[in-house]
């Protein structure tokens, strides 16, 4: 960093003005970086000089942390306090091992997991291998059908010694089968061995996979790995819903998220900063509500994850980790597990109070990203006759989370 420039020692003449430093550019892309990734309320379009005023906030304190040379965390901590991540970033389950890691580890734990599953049944981790590490769905298709009809063909006809032999240099072969992650392992683990044998007709010889002698007794066991190649899916990480109740709070509504909530790269992050920029100066172009709403779309997209939290009349607060583009219906289902008794008639309402009654709708297309407070009301006849019926008041939250609430910062 620059040595803090000294202050003129007598009033002069004003300069031209210079261009902004290095330094005061990082300063305004973190600034503006903090600011897009910031939830977005409610607030209707006309509110874009606010918007253009706080970026010009936050460039002011950016660059006033710079000249004094402080890092921007510590300029911030010293003001607001730092603010602590309303979650520690998004979290998945390993279906095979159980293991919770982080979104960034996650492939690594499932190669892991299904390499260390080769000790246990080889056939079943080069099937998992196949379906999971080959990105492109339709290649796997095509692999995964030609391998079949190979072992089908075994199935149908052991006699005929043609079936038990696999050119590796055929194109079929190599276009559809040898270029996908996995498939070679699979022929190893079904009892095909690698030999070099020589082709009719030529004085040349070329690889083969042929299958071993002993498989030809075991023909039903080639006919379920087949089976089991066509029905197989591949190996997902369960998102992590991070299931946290909080007690009650002023402080519902504040989130602070991590950047692993966003779908965006570095590179990414830095062009819709540039975007952003651009729209703030043209606000005073009129839109139509037409395109106001296609623009509120693109933005939605640009999530994968999000943050919810549902508060209880009681005022506790229960929190989630969730899919962008899964349906509200998976919320209501969070929610019920959490309840002492699951039969109790509810609603959600999302910001303004409105009702989510569209079950089927998306987190994304309700605007329900990147987080979101809601609020939950019961049936109010239902739970009159239930307060009714008990003998004392309880919370209708199972006793174990309500033993492991937190306090919300």
């Amino acid at each position: 960093a620059r040595a803090p420039k000294e202050k003129p020692r007598a009033e002069v003449a004003p300069k031209p003005r210079q261009a902004p430093t290095d330094e005061a550019q990082r300063a305004a892309a973190a600034a503006l970086a903090r600011l897009e990734l910031k939830p977005k309320g409610k607030a209707p379009c006309s509110s874009q000089e606010a918007i253009k005023n706080q970026v010009r906030k936050e460039l002011m304190a950016e660059a006033a942390a710079s000249e004094k040379g402080l890092p921007v965390e510590e300029k911030e901590q010293e003001e607001e306090g730092a603010a602590a991540p309303s979650v520690s970033g998004v979290y998945f389950i390993c279906p095979l091992t159980g293991a919770v890691v982080r979104k960034d580890q996650k492939e690594k734990q499932l190669r892991e997991a299904i390499e260390a599953y080769f000790s246990v049944d080889p056939v079943a981790a080069s099937i998992m291998e196949i379906q999971t590490f080959n990105k492109d769905r339709e290649k796997v298709r095509a692999c995964v059908e030609t391998m079949a009809k190979y072992l089908d063909n075994i199935y149908l006809h052991p006699e005929e010694e043609k079936y038990r032999k696999i050119k590796l240099q055929n194109k079929v072969f190599q276009e559809r089968i040898s270029c996908l992650e996995g498939t070679h392992r699979f022929f190893q683990a079904v009892g095909f061995e690698t030999k070099t044998l020589p082709v009719p007709g030529q004085e040349t010889t070329e690889e083969f996979y042929v299958l071993k002698e002993e498989m030809l007794s075991r023909l039903e066991e080639l006919k379920d790995h087949k089976e089991q190649l066509l029905s197989s899916e591949p190996v997902r990480a369960q998102l992590h819903r991070q299931l946290t109740l909080f007690r009650p709070s002023p402080a519902a509504a504040r989130f602070e998220l991590p950047h692993d909530f966003f779908n965006l790269t570095a590179e990414e992050l830095r062009r819709e900063q540039r975007l952003r920029t651009e729209a703030v100066e043209k606000a005073a172009m009129l839109r139509t509500r037409a395109m106001r709403e296609k623009e509120e779309q693109r933005e939605m997209k640009k999530y994968n994850y999000t943050l919810l939290r549902v508060r209880f009349p009681d005022g506790y607060i229960l929190q989630g980790t969730f899919y962008a583009r899964e349906s509200v219906s998976v919320l209501y289902n969070f929610v019920r597990e959490a309840l002492r008794d699951d039969w109790l008639p509810f609603e959600l309402l999302g910001p303004g109070g409105l009702k989510l009654t569209d079950e089927n709708l998306a987190f994304n297309e309700c605007g329900l990203v990147p987080s979101a407070l809601l609020s939950l009301a019961w049936d109010a006849a239902v739970m009159a006759d239930v307060e009714a019926a008990a003998e004392e008041q309880r919370s209708p939250l199972r006793p174990e989370l309500l033993a492991g609430a937190q306090t919300l910062s």
